[in-house]
């Protein structure tokens, strides 16, 4: 009897979701410039992420689209190892939990999305803990955004070396945004 196929949404949802429930350690410690630490964090990830995504996204035709979630995935690990080591410079690594780590990564995909976890305390932003049935909730919904996406890099496959320079720098792009969200949150609360 074979096991069915799960939705490639549900699947996402599930990477995400392994993704942020083991939160990665951090060799930073803190810094009293944090901004320009961080920045230098930021565009090393940037680059490693953008040089990744590309050589993924070569592959042409049926064969790329093989390579899109683990090109999500691995974009993904390393922006959340960005984030344990901004939170880490900050002095933020024991507040450093799930909820936090989704922040970062998706925020800039769907700020409306975490309307419900993240507070405005005055000039600061609080993430507030969940239960795994919430994370798993918004896990399904940052995957149904980001299947959106995939698709779009699963057709740049057709055109391996454009494409490849297009998902690229996407990746650097979209990892600068999550070392903002990162450097946003974590400095505006110093514990």
């Amino acid at each position: 009897m074979s096991t069915p196929v799960k939705p490639l949404r549900v699947q996402l949802a599930g990477a995400l979701l392994d993704l942020v429930v083991q939160v990665p350690e951090s060799g930073e410690t803190a810094w009293a410039d944090t901004a320009a630490r961080a920045h230098a964090i930021a565009r090393k990830a940037a680059r490693h992420a953008s040089m990744m995504a590309a050589t993924l996204s070569l592959p042409p035709g049926w064969m790329g689209w093989l390579t899109v979630l683990p090109e999500m995935v691995g974009v993904w690990k390393i922006q959340a190892q960005m984030v344990a080591d901004i939170a880490a410079l900050h002095g933020r690594r024991s507040s450093l939990g799930k909820e936090q780590m989704l922040y970062c990564l998706f925020k800039h995909v769907s700020a409306q999305l975490f309307r419900d976890f993240a507070v405005r305390a005055g000039e600061r932003v609080v993430v507030r803990s969940s239960t795994m049935k919430a994370l798993e909730a918004l896990a399904l919904q940052i995957s149904g955004k980001l299947l959106g996406s995939a698709l779009k890099k699963g057709a740049s496959r057709w055109i391996p070396l454009a494409g490849a320079v297009g998902v690229g720098a996407y990746a650097y792009y979209d990892t600068l945004q999550v070392a903002k969200n990162a450097h946003q949150l974590f400095a505006a609360d110093p514990q």
